[in-house]
């Protein structure tokens, strides 16, 4: 399937397992990630980097994302096991 298919161009958003996913959301996840994982960013980016990621959480795994691939890092794997809910 291509990104077109799954999202045509004129369409922002799409449901998903009954979760609102807005096109952007894996790319903004991961540049979030590296924000919040980067030692030379200002305690309020990681801050409200860590926020973003926690809200996307719930899209990611509706999209099967989260259920595929799993971080890394273990502090990134725990905010996401965290928040798979939306809790």
């Amino acid at each position: 399937m291509r990104a077109e298919e799954l999202l045509p161009d004129n369409i922002n958003s799409g449901e998903f397992q009954g979760v609102t996913v807005r096109k952007g959301t894996v790319g903004a996840f991961l540049i979030n990630a590296k924000t919040w994982k980067n030692p030379e960013a200002t305690a309020a980016d990681r801050e409200q980097a860590q926020t973003l990621m926690q809200e996307a959480v719930p899209a990611l795994y509706a999209l099967g994302v989260l259920d595929i691939f799993e971080a890394r890092d273990p502090a990134l794997q725990s905010l996401i096991e965290q928040h798979r809910t939306g809790a």
